[in-house]
């Protein structure tokens, strides 16, 4: 058996992923430095931490349930063990001690009700022949329980069959399976003026779902391969979806992939344009208003949790875990405002629906967080 570091920290970064702490994914994946690793996240199934977590604990119950000479207890643990106890020596020692007096009391009541039904046995035994005189005797060697012939009357009190609620089903009319990719999907987005269903997964594809033909019982689908370049061809990232975004037209759909690159695809399904700039994990990104824009955020420095366009598509805000608020501007390169009030990490941001390009131009603009 061998563990390595990085195969914890993949199935801890996994976990963290699945469910739903993206920062904390995010951040300790770079710490831990996942996008550096050779582990094919693909291959990888859910839940892979938990499960092997539950076979720990169910290994440990059995070592509770097996006596010192190997022979198995007959039994089930008094309660059952959590993951905090299974790894505590005195918890478990304790449990064992627990179980085996149970059992020696269980089987000591076992012994004396042996016993007592012994003794019952032959006093009905005894006074068998007054009872049967008094009585008429069986019909056709017919043997009587209760009273009563062939045991009818005890049969009768369980015949009526115990209700069980059946199971809630929903109709396949009411749902649509969408299925196709290999991994976790992270994150859809509906195209804004067609049936299309653009997700992003950890199998490192992106697909477009046809969901007006799927009508017809079918599923169209359109698988966007992210790959890199190596050795002058084209092998798969291995590396996750992250996030995508449609523009406003819906004609083109754009992704951001931990393998550091955003990139550019047409409404069929073709790579457009591949943006590399980034030197770390892309999450977030969004195109303007207009579509002549598009913005990406990832983990270079300091990690960008949320970026937002303001009504016009001219100014943008970004927060981050440096505990500031950044504005730009399209016309520099550096931040117009830098507001620096908090004292720790900045998760989310909205702009106010006023100022220009909104129904109240003349009220200023408000930024909240």
């Amino acid at each position: 058996m061998s563990i390595t570091s990085d195969e914890v920290n993949f199935l801890v970064y996994r976990y963290l992923q699945e469910s739903g702490f993206s920062h904390s994914a995010f951040t300790f994946g770079i710490e831990s430095h996942i996008s550096q690793s050779n582990i094919n996240g693909t291959l990888v199934p859910p839940a892979a931490l938990i499960s092997i977590l539950q076979k720990g604990l169910q290994y440990v119950e059995a070592e509770i349930s097996i006596n010192e000479d190997g022979t198995v207890f007959d039994g089930r643990p008094i309660e059952s063990l959590s993951l905090i106890d299974a790894v505590m020596p005195d918890v478990v020692q304790t449990r064992q001690q627990a179980f085996r007096e149970k059992l020696a009391q269980q089987q000591a009541a076992a012994a004396a009700a042996a016993a007592a039904a012994a003794a019952a046995a032959a006093a009905a035994t005894t006074a068998a022949p007054a009872a049967v005189s008094q009585q008429n005797p069986p019909k056709n060697g017919e043997a009587t329980v209760n009273g009563e012939e062939n045991g009818a009357h005890a049969i009768n009190n369980h015949s009526k069959p115990m209700e069980i609620d059946g199971d809630v089903e929903i109709p396949p009319s009411k749902a649509t399976v969408l299925r196709g990719h290999e991994s976790e999907v992270f994150i859809c987005a509906w195209n804004p003026v067609s049936d299309l269903l653009a997700s992003g997964s950890g199998d490192s594809t992106a697909r477009i779902w046809n969901l007006n033909e799927n009508s017809n019982g079918g599923s169209t689908q359109l698988v966007l391969r992210h790959c890199i370049r190596e050795g002058g061809h084209d092998v798969p990232s291995n590396k996750d979806v992250t996030s995508l975004d449609w523009n406003s037209d819906g004609t083109l759909l754009a992704t951001g992939s931990y393998d550091g690159f955003a990139r550019i695809w047409t409404e069929d399904g073709n790579l457009a344009s591949t943006l590399g700039q980034h030197k770390g994990p892309i999450f977030a990104l969004k195109w303007n208003k207009k579509g002549n824009y598009i913005l990406s955020a990832g983990v270079d420095k300091n990690e960008v949790n949320a970026i937002k366009w303001d009504p016009s598509g001219m100014l943008l805000a970004s927060c981050s875990d440096d505990m500031t608020l950044k504005i730009w501007s399209m016309k520099q390169d550096t931040c117009v405002h830098d507001l620096q009030a908090h004292s720790k990490e900045i998760y989310t941001i909205k702009w106010s629906p006023t100022g220009p390009a909104t129904s109240n131009p003349n009220s200023s603009i408000m930024l909240a967080r």
